[in-house]
């Protein structure tokens, strides 16, 4: 039998969340040493399972197999593709990122009176972190879909304590005002993620009793129901394959989270604190996404075909929607949080364009995305650390007293804007021609939320960095040591995969033909004939 790896690499940040939070009150600082070394020895337990993973071998490979709940057909079940591959390592590797970040958000707060001071569970913050590291793998790696269910709703619960217990701190709001945003926040996020998680419980319950009507005893196995499918031993009605379609779709699009189901992300973000944002939207929304790729299209191809058009109008109305309302914020982190949802919108229309450009792009785009996001949103936090406010009128002439902070921030916004020679141009024009070979008027449209994002992007940088040196900026720091070791490595990838991003093209393609396969398209033929 050989060693569990994908058991390990989850289990791993879970004692970890544990260990972390076992730690005596008074040793916040060894409690913070620790969920490091956690998150660092996962990245490289990460890196062994990307080294261990062959392109060209079987489509899902280091598998292990358990039986768990023998009655119902459930079964402990564990193996990657190419696209898992890659989102764990995104996990893994934005997680110790997260946690220098947030080295001093969960510090005790002392209050001007004497008498009143807040302690904030310094341990449990990064304990939370971990465990939502740890189901987050599970989730990417899942491929029993009720094991998938699971832990698709689990990380909901270390989510909302880490949005309703650790606020950012900036503003001028009475302490009592911001609590109540923090709170209608998170509640908001959990109210809408149970929502879609409910309907698609519903969903899981008619695919077993579909299951186990053809062919004779129920199961959860994705890899047993695709292949009883591809044979036509499994055979769904019209109808039931639709319904089913939409109990999985429903709750994807909410976490991804796609227009009009979008609504909680902007609260979400801007009362997170940076580095919590970042996990929000780097590496939980991911597994909506992943999900409609492993699963809608993989268990339900006829539906994922008829839903189609009205998925790709979904998606379009997200880019310019996200971007329209990214121009006007006036609230930094809301604004990276409506630019996100714009992204979203290429990476679902990437995976519903139905071709290999098309899905490849939307991949990496997964990938691309979470790196730019973190740059750009932790280089925002400890821009709103310094000044105390999120506002954007709040700052101008940053780049004049701290450069580097600048310079990063620049770097950062210009990959939301795919900016060519960084890593998000490759994903978007991917994603682009992929969906122009198949709807022209889609990629059409789309291709204006470029122009939209470059502007609320340089809008926003121009308005922060450059102009007179407002008051309250006169003295900003630059960057410190360790937020340099948080930005540089992130600065360095979107370079990196920018100028060469073969390494992971190489890991997604082959992922990618087989999800093609699974809903029976192949990539349209060229329209204009070649020169004779």
């Amino acid at each position: 039998m050989s060693f569990p790896l994908l058991t390990a690499l989850a289990a791993l940040p879970a004692v970890g969340a544990v260990a972390t939070a076992a730690v005596p009150a008074a040793r916040r600082t060894a409690a913070k040493w620790l969920a490091l070394a956690v998150s660092l020895a996962t990245l490289v337990l990460a890196a062994v399972v990307a080294f261990r993973f062959d392109p060209g071998g079987d489509r899902y490979q280091l598998t292990e197999s358990h039986t768990w709940i023998a009655d119902f057909g459930v079964r402990y079940e564990l193996g990657v593709d190419g696209i898992g591959v890659a989102l764990i390592a995104l996990t893994a590797l934005l997680i110790p990122f997260v946690v220098l970040a947030g080295w001093h958000d969960a510090d005790p707060l002392e209050k001007p009176e004497p008498d009143r001071r807040r302690w904030r569970p310094t341990q449990g913050f990064f304990a939370l972190i971990l465990a939502v590291e740890a189901m987050v793998i599970v989730s990417f790696a899942a491929t029993d879909v009720f094991l998938f269910y699971v832990f698709f709703e689990a990380m909901l619960i270390p989510m909302y304590f880490l949005i309703g217990g650790f606020g950012d701190r900036a503003g001028s709001r009475d302490e009592g005002e911001a609590a109540k945003q923090r709170s209608y926040a998170a509640v908001k996020f959990l109210l809408y993620n149970l929502a879609g998680g409910l309907i698609m419980l519903a969903a899981v319950i008619g695919l077993y009793a579909v299951t186990a009507d053809q062919l004779g005893e129920g199961t959860f196995s994705l890899q047993a129901i695709v292949e009883a499918r591809a044979s036509g031993e499994l055979a769904m009605a019209q109808n039931t394959e639709r319904l089913l379609f939409l109990g999985f779709f429903l709750a994807f699009a909410v976490k991804a989270p796609l227009w009009p189901l979008h609504t909680w992300l902007p609260n979400a973000m801007g009362e997170s604190t940076a580095p919590v944002a970042v996990l929000i939207t780097a590496v939980v929304d991911k597994v909506g996404t992943f999900a409609m790729l492993r699963f809608c299209l993989g268990l339900f191809p006829e539906a994922s075909a008829w839903a189609t058009p009205v998925v790709l109008v979904l998606a379009l109305v997200s880019i310019v929607y996200g971007a329209l309302l990214a121009i006007g914020q006036r609230d930094i982190k809301r604004l990276i949080a409506y630019a996100s949802i714009s992204h979203f919108g290429f990476i679902i229309l990437g995976i519903f364009a139905m071709t290999s450009q098309g899905q490849g792009g939307a991949a990496l785009y997964m990938v691309n995305h979470g790196i730019s996001t973190a740059a750009l949103m932790l280089v925002a936090g400890f821009l709103i650390s310094r000044r105390g406010s999120r506002l954007i009128a709040d700052y101008g002439g940053v780049q004049k007293v701290a450069p580097v902070l600048a310079g990063t921030f620049l770097i950062g916004g210009l990959a939301t804007l795919s900016l060519p020679g960084l890593a998000p141009f490759v994903s978007e024009f991917l994603v682009l021609v992929g969906t122009f070979t198949r709807y022209p008027a889609a990629g059409i449209v789309a291709t204006f939320g470029i122009v939209l994002a470059a502007l609320y992007v340089l809008v926003l940088y121009q308005r922060t960095m450059t102009g007179p040196v407002r008051p309250g900026v006169e003295r900003m720091p630059d960057l410190r040591k360790r937020e340099l070791a948080v930005v540089a490595p992130l600065i360095a990838l979107l370079v990196l995969l920018g100028v060469f991003p073969k390494p992971l093209t190489d890991i997604v393609n082959p992922a990618v033909e087989h999800t093609l396969s699974d809903v029976q398209k192949t990539d349209p033929d060229p329209e204009v004939e070649a020169a004779k």
